[in-house]
């Protein structure tokens, strides 16, 4: 087997097999079928990036087929929402169809199924119906009606389309077996009466064709090789085939190609909720606003937030095709977001929680523009001028009267450098009446050659724009919200996942455009809000340029062996659990090393530089234990540690590493500090 081969995913290896078995290459066709009762969400993205891939991978086309047979639930909003967001994803769909093209010719199948005693009408009412119907494991009966011959069940559905009878009165089934061992093939309904307006056919139909048997047989009106779907429909699998094959002997000229179904894993994401229904509730009871909201994992709320279109495929791409029902960590889609703003968004400073510094010796009306750098990871991004004053903001969290050793912002007595700029001295503080510190004093040196330990990002006050800035968090507490059947999804909802702060950000900001994306330096990812105007700019934080979030503990108890390696770490040095975590770390999957990253940094806030250093000299093939050493070198960066010879050396000789991940990590370093 070739190593292309090897590297296929399972629809890939059916369609190849396909091939080898005589179908014609031109002959496959793809489609995406959403049903327009919703916005798209991230799990939507899994089954578009398959479908448009495999168009894309064998040259075909990939049709968009909109499922709108429940005008109850469906709206032109949705079609629009689902197309935008499909485009924006960077996909083109060969055709732009609709189930309801098809309905004429449902219904003309429908009768020729009747005519041949493979349907009839029911006129029992649903609970009737279900009682009929069994369990799993207890077969079905017969019904009243099954037996209903074949002039009046014309009648009857020919009366059903013309509007004679209630909703509920009569629905049409087909014919097939009530002691099936599926239960989907126990005379499953194909029509039901619902006298509501048709976003696109308006009032004439009151009938409505039922998913079932609406969705096989558009796939074979398309002439669809490969109908790809998600795995909770593989038990539909039978009655997909069943269908098909009967109305296939009505135009086997003109429509040749018999479908084939094929089911794939969906996408679940923790902390996160998939069901349309739940995000609607959401929506309607006002607990986000509207569903672009960026806390909302609708792919318009990403888009608001800031995703990036290739963020979302290379998620896509790395979570693979499954045939098993897994959930993957959002940690790993806040990772690829990093990495693709990493290499584009410009960095800028911004203060969020402001407090005012007044550089006692610096000249009263002079300014300056100093040179910035605007993205170390594109050589093509260039410089800009940001100005220098005698009075800035500093974030609160950067500075303390007193500190201990570990700590490398600002304080009194001690020096600290500015971003860009000078090295300053904290001199003394001014108090309001509470004991609020309102104003530090320090003086500036010109020397910017002196080694101090840490660097703060900042913003001359006379130059500074107001802003509002968004900091988002998950919207759920819970890994799985709507996983407990005792429990409302909505009890696990963050109180804290929006908080709106007035903040203050540099003058090259001013001409932002809305969907525009910066490094708020030493803080995050951000992007310009559609809410913004001329004269207020409104910022998205997108993510953090870490992984900051505390898991929450799971309330039930926990596996023994978890207990105790948790027992084992806390009586250990975190230095000590860090070099463990990362001896296997390049034999992880991708999905475990963002675990194991988070881990790792979190452990970092526990290590002190002497702790470090000695393992900057670990030998070149312990990989995985180099790379959480620039885990952590980067946390201690992070909090003010001041670069030094040892630890440029570190970083130099990682550079000329052959390791990907190493080296990804080191160009992190180097980008914000």
């Amino acid at each position: 087997m070739s190593e292309e081969t090897k590297s296929l995913n399972f629809i890939e290896h059916i369609i190849e097999e396909d091939l080898a078995n005589g179908l014609k290459k031109e002959a496959l066709r793809f489609r995406f079928p959403p049903e327009p009762n919703g916005y798209l969400h991230i799990g939507h993205t899994k089954a578009i990036g398959i479908s448009f891939g495999l168009g894309e991978k064998y040259k075909a086309p990939v049709n968009l087929r909109f499922d709108d047979t429940n005008p109850a639930k469906e709206e032109q909003e949705y079609v629009d929402a689902i197309k935008e967001d499909i485009s924006w994803l960077g996909y083109k769909w060969a055709n732009e169809l609709y189930s309801s093209d098809y309905f004429q010719q449902l219904y003309d199948w429908a009768v020729l199924l009747i005519k041949e005693g493979k349907a009839y009408v029911d006129s029992q009412s649903s609970e009737a119906m279900a009682e009929q119907k069994g369990t799993p494991t207890q077969p079905g009966v017969d019904g009243p009606y099954r037996n209903r011959s074949v002039e009046e069940n014309l009648d009857l559905f020919e009366r059903m389309k013309n509007g004679e009878f209630a909703e509920g009165s009569h629905v049409l089934r087909a014919k097939i077996d009530m002691q099936h061992p599926n239960m989907l093939m126990r005379d499953p309904i194909m029509y039901r009466i619902l006298k509501k307006a048709h976003h696109r056919t308006g009032t004439d139909w009151c009938i409505y064709p039922m998913y079932d048997w609406t969705h096989g047989e558009s796939d074979y009106i398309e002439q669809i090789s490969h109908s790809l779907c998600s795995l909770e429909f593989k038990p539909h699998r039978e009655l997909y085939d069943w269908f098909k094959e009967q109305v296939y002997k009505y135009q086997p000229e003109a429509l040749p190609m018999l479908p084939k179904q094929r089911e794939f894993a969906r996408l679940n994401l923790s902390y996160t909720i998939m069901s349309k229904r739940k995000l609607l509730k959401l929506v309607e009871e006002g607990i986000v606003s509207g569903w672009d909201d960026p806390r909302m994992p609708t792919i318009s709320g990403l888009r608001r937030r800031g995703y990036t279109p290739n963020a979302i495929r290379k998620f896509v791409e790395t979570v693979g095709v499954a045939k098993r029902d897994n959930v993957i960590d959002v940690s790993l889609l806040e990772f690829c977001i990093r990495e693709d703003l990493n290499k584009t968004a410009p960095r800028v400073m911004a203060v969020l929680d402001p407090v005012k510094v007044v550089i006692t010796n610096y000249p009263e009306d002079k300014v300056e523009w100093l040179e910035a750098e605007n993205n170390q990871e594109d050589d093509s991004a260039g410089y800009r001028k940001v100005p220098f004053s005698r009075e800035i903001y500093i974030e609160k969290d950067d500075f303390k009267e007193e500190a201990g050793s570990k700590y490398f912002r600002l304080t009194l007595g001690k020096e600290v450098r500015l971003k860009n700029a000078y090295i300053i001295k904290g001199e003394s503080v001014i108090k309001d009446d509470k004991g609020h510190i309102t104003e530090i004093h320090c003086t500036y040196s010109e020397d910017t050659s002196k080694k101090v330990k840490g660097t703060l990002h900042w913003v001359s006050i006379p130059h500074a724009i107001q802003a509002e800035v968004r900091e988002y968090d998950r919207l759920f507490l819970d890994e799985a919200p709507d996983a407990h059947p005792d429990k409302d999804f909505m009890e696990f909802l963050n109180p804290n996942s929006l908080n709106i702060v007035q903040a203050y950000v540099e003058p090259s900001l001013k001409d932002a455009k809305v969907g525009d994306r910066f490094q708020f330096q030493r803080i995050g990812y951000f992007n310009v809000d559609p809410d913004t105007t001329s004269g207020k700019l409104v910022f998205n934080k997108t993510v953090g340029l870490k992984d900051s979030w505390a898991k929450q503990q799971p309330s039930g108890q926990k596996n023994q062996k978890q207990q105790q390696t948790k027992q084992n770490q806390s009586q250990r040095k975190a230095i000590d659990v860090i070099q463990q975590l990362g001896k296997k770390y390049t034999n992880l999957p991708e999905a475990k090393q963002q675990k194991v990253k988070a881990e790792i940094l979190e452990l970092a806030k526990n290590v002190s530089y002497e702790e470090l250093e000695p393992l900057f000299n670990t030998a070149a093939k312990k990989v995985g234990t180099r790379i959480a050493v620039m885990l952590v070198l980067s946390v201690l960066l992070k909090n003010g540690l001041e670069r030094n010879a040892t630890i440029n050396e570190f970083i130099e000789k990682a550079l000329e590493d052959n390791n990907e991940l190493l080296v990804a990590e080191t160009k992190a370093i180097l980008m914000e500090f």
